[in-house]
């Protein structure tokens, strides 16, 4: 999401008054939903926010970016309350900063390490979890998400931060490179199949392209290994003469 689209009260909490480039997170405070509603009314201030308690698999992050993805305000409308932790949570899935604590069995991280990833686990058993990719990340996520200066994250599904890449762009790959990559994995897809990606010059879609095949938005698409590229507002997909054995 663009920065200009995201509310003045995120901004304040993620940047501190400073570019993006220069996000300096502020003392123990983040934002929370104690109901469920628009994200712009209903995502508050909370400036007592306790910092979590990691267990012997988990690292403490102090978090330097975070973003923001469609499941974010899903859940502020209360789409998944059946199945969504209870009130009052702090949301968000995706991050990138520094560890300032790790775990007794930790292994792989150390204090100071620059990490980033989706602090919800997902379900990447084909054999087991038919239906949303997302599904099990949205069973009973965490009640302690990213929208705050600290969040525990299993050992598991942190990485080491790309050191060509920033922390604002780190935070911005979990949520929507998992989605490409398992739904890439569902489809089963074998040499010499075609695919049709709707959307490819989005987040998700952008990202398929360059893990299956490895502007104008159609000279990025082809840049990205597109064979054909689609304006859907001069051709309609399901008229094209080609066909694809996944959508």
């Amino acid at each position: 999401m663009p920065l200009k689209q995201v509310p003045k009260i995120i901004q304040d909490i993620l940047c501190n008054g400073e570019p993006m480039g220069k996000i300096r997170p502020r003392g123990d405070q983040g934002l929370a939903l104690t109901e469920h509603g628009n994200p712009v009314d209903v995502l508050k201030l909370d400036s007592d926010l306790r910092v979590p308690e990691i267990k012997e698999d988990q690292v403490l992050v102090k978090v330097v970016a975070a973003a923001l993805n469609p499941v974010d305000a899903k859940r502020a409308l209360g789409f998944f309350k059946d199945t969504d932790s209870s009130l009052p949570i702090v949301p968000g899935y995706d991050m990138a900063g520094v560890a300032v604590k790790v775990g007794d069995q930790v292994k792989k991280f150390k204090v100071g390490d620059e990490v980033y990833g989706d602090v919800n686990e997902k379900s990447l058993d084909l054999d087991e979890v038919d239906g949303d990719i997302n599904e099990k990340s949205l069973d009973h996520p965490k009640q302690h998400g990213t929208l705050a200066e600290y969040t525990a994250v299993e050992e598991r599904l942190l990485a080491l931060k790309p050191k060509n890449l920033s922390f604002v762009e780190a935070a911005a790959l979990p949520a929507a490179i998992e989605t490409a990559y398992e739904g890439l994995e569902r489809t089963r897809l074998s040499s010499g199949k075609s695919i049709l990606v709707l959307g490819g010059a989005r987040g998700v879609g952008s990202l398929v392209i360059q893990l299956h095949l490895a502007p104008e938005k159609l000279d990025f698409l082809k840049s990205l290994g597109a064979d054909l590229a689609i304006d859907y507002t001069k051709e309609n997909f399901e008229d094209l003469p080609e066909k694809f054995d996944v959508v």
